[in-house]
Formats: structure tokens, C-alpha cells, sequence
């Protein structure tokens, strides 16, 4: 039998509740700011590539080398993708000292405006890993004010954040929910299941009513018939695995440190790193046809579309510009250059499957290498199916996505990002004292 609340109890109740609910409102209204300013970065440095193709060049590496200057001295903690981050504050063995660091407004801040200034000097990353670490740090900072329990803050808070970011950055609420449980925490406790549902739901009405009820790469029709056209299934669930579990070794290789003269050229002079990173990208560029820049939306939304023609190798250009970009040091995500690069990796295994539909083969691709790269294949075939609003393709998304994981595993025995989280504790980014060491 439950006794009403004491009013002073209920008073900090309800300033608790419109703490919580001004959070999770603010991470989707940041979400979608951040989104649209990221959008015109990319669209300012296309009007770079109008000037002279090999304008990225010069401008790329330079772009990158003050990055990552800036991001070392001022920024450290802002680094890659947010997600190992916001996995290692979840972890009750972290220093609370590092937590309140890499969820700092400061770093906040510092990973905003450093994955746009990224994005408009050419770099193959994404805003959605990023606004994961900035979900989280919202939620975080405003549970501090309001005195939340010492488990919500470290568990429920942040982890509705993280979930709240990927939410209101792909309109996705359901994938938002998933990704919380299999890719954030490995897990699910009843305790937290309101707070991670109450903040997704309020970050997606702000998206919902800001931006509209939109299928971010569109709605598709495509559909598989049983048995026959399935062979195609399989196949994008291999190469998809194992590309990703490539991608995916070679991230966490480099992130332990390369061994050797590279690996020592990488920690005495990360500034003059990524700039050779950045004229590597631009190299890339070239040979794209300069379609591996940015985040990769517009050519994974052509190739579904079928408005325009790709380079052949664009999926695996774009798959080294990504990895480039990220081991450069540089803020900024992998999922939706993930997606591209699966696009046009579906788009190359389409043209042997011709009773298939392209479009059917295409996104199979996405979510297929997506789940190589993560091992989180719930959160790829959900995540995928809201953003081609493809209900009809569940089935053969959830085939293709769990073939990927155990292909991946082969090449990559542990997951990404939680590998990356534990790296991240055991060699923790160093405070503001003395920022300029130790790369994310």
C-alpha cells in the first residue's frame, strides 16, 4: 500500500520531474541544431569542391591539423566518436573525476563546434556518435542540479541521454531505445526502463514537432520473395561482417597505439599526423570523384533514390576515408558514414543479383555492414528499418544483420566501441591540468 508523499518531498519530486523533462527536451532540440548547422558545414565545403577539385588538398590537412591541435589542448576528451566515452562513464570502476570530465559542458561545447569545423574541411564523420556524448552530458549535468540518486545520475540519466541523442538524431525513437539497451548497456534493469523511455519519447516529440514526421533516408517498398531472392540475404551478411569486422580491428589496433616508427610518429607529433590523415582523405576524394567527403547522407539517399551514379569503388573509398578521418584524432562519428559505405557495398553486390531489387540489395548493405562495424545487430536492423520506414524488409534485415555480427566476430572478437570504452578507462584522457596527452 503506498502513503501519500510528504508535501516538501513532493515539491523536490516535481522539480526532479521538470528537470529531467527540460532535459530530455533540450537534448532534441540541441540534436536538431546541431544536425542543421552540421548540414551547412558539409554544403559550405561543397561549394569549396565547385571552386577547384583539388581546392581539399591544401585546405583538408590544414583543417585537420588545427583540429586536432585545438581538440589536444583545449578540447581533450572531445576526441573520436562519443560513444567509448559515454560506455566508459556508464562504468562504476571510472575514475568520477574523468565522468565529470568527458561529460563537462566544456567538452560539450568543444565537441559541437569541433565536429562541424571537421565536417567543413572534408572529413568522412558523422554527428550521430557525437550527439550520443552530448545527450548524455546534458541529461548528466542537469541530474546534478537536481540531486538525483547517485545510480540514476551514473545509469538511468545518462543512458536515456545517449538514447535520447540517437533518437532525435536519426528520428528513430524505437532504435534510440535499442541501442540503450544492447549497444550502451549490455543490458536492461527495470529501475531504468521509465526514465530511458520518458526521455527517447520527449526527444523525439521535440524532433517530431520541429522537424516534421520525416523517414531520414526516406521510405522504401522493396521487398524480398521468400527463398528464391534470399541468396542475396547471405551474401551481403558475409561481406558486410566481415568488411566491418575489418574496419573495426583496424580502429581498435590503431586506438591501442601502432607499434614502430608510425606508431611513434603518431604519439610525438599527433598535429602533424592528422594532417598527412587529411591529405590522405583529400587523395581519396580525388578518386571518389569527390564523393566521400562529409557524412555520407546525400550518396547513400541517391543510390536508394537512383537519381544519381556513384563510382563503383565508392563503398570501400568511402569505408578508408572513414577510417582515416576517425584515426586522425579529430571529433566526429561513424554511424552514418557507416551506412554510406553499406550502401555502396550493397550497391556492388546488387549487380550480381539481377532478379533482386537494387534497392532491396542496397539496404541490406547498410544494415549489414553496420552490424559489422558495431556487433549490434538489434540496434542495426531497428535503426535501418526506421530510417527507410522498410517495414516489409524486417525479416531479411534481422537475417542479414546477425549473419553480419558472427562474420565480424571472426576478424573482430570484441565489440567496437566497447573495446574503445575500455581502452579509454585503462589509459583515461588526461584533465584539463594536463590536457595535450593520450588520444581517445
Amino acid at each position: 500500500m503506498k502513503f501519500p508523499l510528504p508535501e516538501e518531498d513532493l515539491i523536490v519530486d516535481w522539480k526532479r520531474r521538470l528537470v529531467f523533462w527540460s532535459g530530455a527536451f533540450s537534448v532534441g532540440l540541441v540534436a536538431i541544431l546541431f544536425a542543421i548547422v552540421c548540414e551547412q558545414a558539409n554544403i559550405q565545403f561543397h561549394k569549396l569542391l565547385i571552386i577547384s577539385p583539388y581546392l581539399p588538398l591544401l585546405i583538408t590537412p590544414l583543417g585537420f591539423a588545427m583540429v586536432v591541435f585545438i581538440t589536444r589542448k583545449y578540447f581533450s576528451g572531445a576526441q573520436g566518436s562519443g560513444i567509448p566515452q559515454t560506455i566508459a562513464s556508464l562504468d562504476r570502476r571510472e575514475n568520477s573525476d574523468v565522468r565529470e570530465h568527458v561529460l563537462s559542458l566544456r567538452v560539450t561545447v568543444g565537441k559541437i563546434i569541433l565536429t562541424i569545423v571537421g565536417l567543413f574541411f572534408g572529413a568522412s564523420v558523422g554527428r550521430e556518435g557525437p550527439t550520443v556524448q552530448i545527450g548524455a552530458a546534458i541529461m548528466h549535468r542537469l541530474g546534478s542540479l537536481a540531486k538525483f540518486s547517485r545510480h540514476d545520475l551514473d545509469k538511468g540519466l545518462i543512458l536515456a541521454g545517449a538514447a535520447a541523442g540517437v533518437a532525435a538524431a536519426f528520428n528513430t525513437p524505437l532504435a534510440g531505445i535499442v541501442f540503450a539497451i544492447e549497444e550502451m548497456s549490455r543490458s536492461f534493469e527495470e529501475h531504468n526502463s521509465t526514465t530511458i523511455l520518458m526521455t527517447v519519447i520527449i526527444a523525439g516529440i521535440t524532433s517530431l514537432a520541429l522537424l516534421g514526421n520525416y523517414s531520414y533516408f526516406g521510405h522504401t517498398s522493396e521487398t524480398l520473395e521468400w527463398g528464391r531472392e534470399w541468396d542475396v540475404v547471405v551474401i551481403c551478411g558475409i561481406i558486410g561482417g566481415l568488411l566491418g569486422g575489418t574496419f573495426s580491428r583496424l580502429l581498435i589496433e590503431v586506438n591501442k597505439g601502432l607499434v614502430g616508427r608510425m606508431g611513434e610518429w603518431m604519439r610525438a607529433k599527433p598535429v602533424e599526423f592528422a594532417a598527412a590523415c587529411g591529405l590522405m582523405l583529400a587523395l581519396v576524394g580525388l578518386a571518389s570523384g569527390n564523393n566521400t567527403y562529409g557524412s555520407g547522407y546525400s550518396e547513400a539517399k541517391s543510390l536508394l533514390d537512383g537519381n544519381v551514379v556513384l563510382p563503383e569503388s565508392y563503398g570501400i573509398l568511402k569505408m578508408i576515408a572513414t577510417l582515416v578521418s576517425y584515426v586522425s584524432g579529430i571529433p566526429g562519428g561513424i554511424m552514418a558514414p557507416t551506412l554510406s559505405a553499406g550502401a555502396g557495398l550493397g550497391a556492388n553486390i546488387a549487380h550480381f543479383f539481377t532478379s533482386v531489387p537494387e534497392g532491396a540489395a542496397i539496404i541490406l548493405g547498410m544494415v549489414a555492414y553496420f552490424a559489422g562495424v558495431t556487433q549490434a545487430p538489434i540496434t542495426a536492423f531497428v535503426i535501418v528499418m526506421e530510417m527507410m520506414d522498410s517495414h516489409d524488409m524486417i525479416l531479411p534485415l534481422m537475417a542479414a544483420s546477425f549473419i553480419a555480427k558472427i562474420c565480424s566476430r571472426v576478424v573482430c572478437p570484441t565489440p567496437l566501441f566497447h573495446t574503445m570504452a575500455q581502452n579509454f578507462i585503462n589509459r583515461p584522457v588526461t584533465l584539463p591540468k594536463e590536457a595535450g596527452n593520450n588520444p581517445v
